[in-house]
């Protein structure tokens, strides 16, 4: 996994779908902040003292991760794929909600960037290949990057924060022909963002969704 930039900048940018200066945004994350001040003493993370960063990071990504629902597990139609959207609605598919998760880190200077897997898919007895979407965070503190799922956890299924051992959704199976994007993206893949945008309803995102997934891993 290497950054398509070395330029550590690039992974601050705000646009029109990482949209951190929208003002619903700006008041969760001060919101969030403000929670973070009120605890007093810092909980440890696999035997290190967080530090106010760190906790920050984590922070967002349980809030990302646990109060904003996948759109497929509320049965949610609208797509969603600014930020803010995503925000006001309470809700997104994965890709969705990693414009989220990199527009509230971006907001407080936390460099943030876009990952993608090649995945089978979870519907019995079909054999077809989707393309999933997470995040990749830079702690400066330990001078690395790490990835995050913020998708959202069920049975099955449990992304975590974590320092060390990556806790993602779903490890990829490469006996089963799944891959891990190699790149950490500065912004999310633009075709994607023209998916998310033109669909009117879930099941016309899902009917081309593949065109994300033939951009991305050139299948």
């Amino acid at each position: 996994m290497h950054a398509e930039s070395n330029n550590i900048q690039d992974y601050l940018k705000k646009s029109e779908v990482i949209n951190y200066d929208h003002k619903l945004i700006v008041n969760k994350c001060l919101e969030l902040e403000k929670d973070m001040e009120n605890i007093e003493n810092m909980e440890n993370i696999e035997g290190m003292e967080e530090k106010k960063e760190i906790s920050l990071i984590r922070k967002i990504y349980e809030f990302v991760r646990d109060d904003i629902h996948h759109s497929g597990y509320i049965g949610a139609q609208e797509v969603t794929c600014t930020a803010s959207e995503v925000l006001e609605f309470g809700h997104g598919i994965c890709c969705a909600k990693s414009h989220l998760l990199a527009a509230m880190l971006r907001y407080f200077g936390i460099p943030a960037g876009f990952c993608y897997q090649k995945l089978c898919s979870g519907q019995e007895g079909i054999d077809r290949k989707v393309l999933h979407g997470l995040n990749a965070v830079y702690l400066k503190d330990l001078d690395r990057w790490i990835r995050l799922d913020a998708r959202g956890n069920k049975p099955g299924v449990d992304a975590q924060f974590s320092l060390y051992e990556e806790k993602i959704a779903w490890p990829v199976k490469k006996e089963r022909g799944e891959e891990d994007h190699p790149i950490i993206f500065k912004e999310p893949s633009p075709t994607v963002i023209e998916i998310l945008k033109k669909s009117n309803s879930r099941k016309e995102m899902w009917e081309q969704w593949d065109l994300g997934l033939r951009d991305l891993f050139h299948d």
